[in-house]
This record gives structure tokens, sequence and C-alpha cells, in this order.
């Protein structure tokens, strides 16, 4: 084993873990993790919980009172997401104490189907903040066009947010001043801008699934040279971008006032191809203020041999803009792989919150009290 982990917060990445379950709370799982293995932050999605869920063990004494009570689907739903959320909140406080709010977070997302509504996403997001009732928890917002003018609002009433499902350079600059004109409602509304946080998930191995299998139909060499490549390069800009927003006037107006940088997240950083190292997307995005949230294979792996060589971000860039370039003068289209990844991740999530629904509703039918 080697010291890796603590190597990489020392470097100023904050490792959160993309994964929660019942079991995983109170088997002691995740306060182990946070003690031993650096992790200060904990990240969930649709497809977190349907598997956890679907298949896990601690839900059913819940389910059997809700379906006693003859809630619908969706509420039981919440109750028991919620549920899970609100005590890994619990867990993460002394962390959230110790740095001042920055980590110690758990993120819990909106309703997947609401992304592409505006209103009913902020609807969400405020339920979603009142019903966990915890300080420590971000509430995740796609980036989607009616996702931006949502994150603004959420923001404005001082709650803060975890943006998902970022893919594009341009809509991540989008999302940056989404965040901004928040915080600038914020003010104006008189709100404490210090309780106020946000992260900023870039997605980082769908990038390269998508890129590489059309660099496999162009088949040439020099096509075969540059997988692996972009997606890399993409978030290597990303954090270009993010040092460029957050050292603006603009910026510096929000920070006099206390206002949070909203720090860049890498997100999906589990490899999908076995032939790169298990720790690429771990090794190789390191750079100071930033997250990196982890399936706990990564972060078992990154323990075990993660090569961490100090910061693989800042002085990329000229080099990032070339891999992406000579992508781009195969004939592979960046905006076209951005826009499909975006659509897919929301269909993706989309998909595992109606399974869930539906096996959650299969277990309060099989759990309700026969009549008598």
């Amino acid at each position: 084993m080697t010291d890796a982990l603590k190597r990489l917060s020392d470097e100023g990445v904050a490792i959160w873990l993309d994964d929660l379950s019942r079991k995983r709370i109170t088997s002691g799982n995740l306060a182990e993790l946070i003690d031993q293995s650096h992790v200060v932050g904990v990240t969930t999605n649709p497809a977190i919980f349907q598997k956890a869920i679907s298949g896990g063990e601690g839900y059913e004494q819940q389910l059997t009172d809700l379906a006693t009570r003859k809630v619908t689907v969706e509420e039981a739903l919440r109750m028991i997401t919620t549920a899970d959320v609100r005590d890994a909140a619990d867990i993460l406080r002394p962390v959230y104490d110790r740095t001042d709010g920055q980590d110690g977070r758990v993120s819990i997302e909106v309703d997947p189907r609401l992304a592409h509504n505006t209103p009913a996403t902020v609807a969400e997001a405020k339920q979603l903040a009142w019903l966990v009732d915890r300080p420590n928890t971000l509430i995740k917002i796609p980036a989607t066009k009616a996702g931006l003018p949502a994150i603004t609002e959420v923001i404005g009433k001082g709650i803060s947010v975890n943006v998902t499902l970022i893919f594009s350079l341009e809509r991540y600059r989008e999302v940056m001043d989404a965040y901004l004109s928040g915080l600038e409602k914020a003010k104006a509304a008189g709100l404490d801008l210090s309780l106020i946080h946000s992260v900023a998930s870039f997605f980082v191995s769908r990038v390269d699934s998508e890129i590489d299998k059309r660099l496999d139909a162009v088949g040439t060499d020099e096509a075969k040279a540059l997988k692996g490549k972009a997606a890399l390069a993409n978030a290597r800009l990303a954090y270009e971008a993010y040092e460029e927003v957050f050292s603006s006037d603009r910026w510096a107006a929000l920070e006099r006032v206390g206002a949070n940088k909203q720090r860049a997240l890498w997100a999906s950083t589990g490899v999908k191809d076995p032939a790169y190292k298990d720790t690429l997307y771990v090794d190789d995005l390191v750079a100071p203020n930033t997250v990196n949230t982890m399936p706990e294979a990564t972060l078992e792996a990154t323990a075990d041999h993660g090569q961490i060589t100090g910061d693989t971000v800042r002085g990329t860039y000229e080099q990032a803009r070339a891999e992406l370039d000579a992508v781009a003068k195969l004939g592979i289209s960046y905006d076209d792989v951005v826009q499909l990844l975006e659509d897919e991740g929301v269909e993706k999530f989309e998909a595992s919150w109606n399974d869930l629904l539906k096996s959650t509703e299969a277990e309060l039918e099989r759990l309700a009290p026969t009549e008598a």
C-alpha cells in the first residue's frame, strides 16, 4: 500500500467516494474510508441508488413502513434516498466543520426526468434541500440548457449545488457563468456568500470511450496514436477555463464579500478501457483546488499503485489543444461528441431512475399488509 491518497490530498485534490448505500453507512465502511483513505465527500446518482436499493440490504424495514402507510412510489424513493444522504452527511459533518464547509459534502440529484424543465428542477432542488436538512448537502443539477438558469436560481436562494453531466468546454464556461450569476443574486438578496458552495462535475472517461470508438473507425496509425488522450486534454482545458474565470474582475468582486470558488470535480474517473492504467484519470488530473470522485475500485487502485507526481494539469494546455485539434482533423466532431454524451448521460440516469421506481414499487407491493 502506498501513500498515494495522502499525496493526492496534499496536492489539493479532494478525494470523494462515488458511491453510497445503507450497508456502507451502517457497517462503518464509510467512516472507515474517511478515517483511513482520505475520503472527504460522497457523490450519488440515480444509477448508484438503483444498485444500492435494488440489490442492497438494510432497506426492508423502511420499505415495510412506507408500504403500510401506502405512500406513492415517488415519495417512498425520496424518503429512502434522503435518509441515506442525511446519515452520510452526519458521518461527514466533522470533515465539513474542519474544512469550513468546503468538503464533508454529500450530493443528491434532482429527479433526472426534470432535466429539461427549469421551474421543476428549481422546485425539486428546494424540496431536496428541505428534506435532507443538512448544511453539508449538495443538490445535483444537470448542466443541460434548462439546467443553467436553474443553477443560477438555486444558488441565488443560498442552496449549494453540484452541477453534473458537464462534457463540453463551452458548457463548462456557461456553468461557471450561471454560478457567478447565482452568487450575484444571493448577494443582492443579502445572503451570506461564504455559506454557499459548488462543484462543477466535468465527466472524463466517457469522452475517451466515445472518441476512441470513432478513432478506431478511422483506423489509421495516426488515429490509433490519439486513443486515450482526448478525455485528459478536455479536462485539462476545463481547468484552464476555471483558472481564467476565477481570476477575473467579476469573480474578485464576489470573492471580496466572502464567495467560494466553484471547484472543478473530475467525475467518471474509473477507466472504461482495460488497456489503460486503472488510475489514469487520477494520476494525470492532479491540480490544486479540485475534487476527484472515485468509485471504490479506483480509490483502492490509487491507494495501491497510484503515481502521484505533483501537478499534472497546469502547463499542459498547449499540448491538450494540439491533441483535440488532431482529433478534429480526422473528421471527428467535438461538438457532436459532447452533445451526444450529454444526451446519453441524461437518458442513462433517467433509465436508472425508472428502473428504481419499478423495483421499489414491486417491493412496496410485496411488503404491503394484507387487507383483513
